[in-house]
């Protein structure tokens, strides 16, 4: 083997290094500036840029999926302004859910190009990284094998977190919800969430009989992302 055969073939045995994501927890913001900062990250990522995972609050705001029906929304106009509730469409998968305060909301842009060009893998994953994280809290969730439940996170009967994607040449966007406090549970009476009307809604809160800051769930959710996904990353604060 001559001397330029031979390095090749030992560089192609050095394992690649990992991707590097900077997640950025931003506070309380609107949802239309959050999708502002997805999209920006989503125009980087696509140029060979960096990935981000976006972690905030989001102020009160129903989101309607590419699926979601009108029906599902119970609460009238009226109550929604009486609330200070955004109503907004919204280009990711699935019905209608709620954000709110209290929440843990990720938005993950990722690029998926080349090694995980795998939309199903991609939800799973998210699903792994939450439930890594309720169990970090004591808090035993699972997935449901019903079709219409695939994409969300339980405990029991009760769904704790929803999952919600968009994909485009392999880029996301959107991403989850994690309830952490009781704090945004009342505001799921106004619609059917996800479409799903015979289960209910909790939160770590009220699992555990505590009330954990959202801030507390952001460092052991950036670990378990960094782990589900072979991802290197660094919490940056704005």
């Amino acid at each position: 083997m001559d001397t330029v055969n031979a390095a090749a073939t030992a560089e192609s045995r050095i394992p690649a290094a990992p991707r590097r994501v900077e997640a950025v927890w931003l506070g309380r913001i609107g949802y239309d500036r959050a999708l502002v900062l997805q999209r920006e990250a989503a125009a980087r990522a696509a140029k060979g840029g960096p990935e981000t995972l976006l972690l905030l609050e989001h102020e009160p705001v129903f989101t309607l999926g590419r699926n979601a029906s009108a029906a599902d929304v119970l609460f009238t106009p009226e109550r929604r302004r009486e609330l200070g509730i955004e109503l907004v469409e919204a280009d990711r998968g699935g019905k209608v859910t709620y954000h709110g305060p209290g929440q843990l909301v990720g938005y993950p842009i990722l690029n998926l190009d080349p090694d995980r060009r795998d939309v199903r893998r991609y939800v799973r994953d998210l699903e792994e990284v939450l439930l890594r994280t309720l169990s970090d809290f004591g808090v035993s969730g699972g997935r449901s094998a019903a079709r219409e439940r695939v994409s969300s996170v339980w405990v029991g009967n009760d769904k704790i977190a929803a999952i919600g994607v968009h994909i485009s040449r392999w880029i996301t966007t959107h991403g989850f919800a994690l309830n952490v406090t009781e704090e945004p549970l009342p505001y799921f009476r106004g619609i059917v969430p996800c479409g799903i009307s015979d289960g209910g809604v909790t939160s770590i809160d009220r699992v555990l009989g505590r009330h954990p800051e959202v801030r507390e769930v952001v460092a052991p959710l950036v670990a378990r992302f960094a782990e589900v996904f072979g991802r290197e990353t660094e919490i940056v604060r704005t």
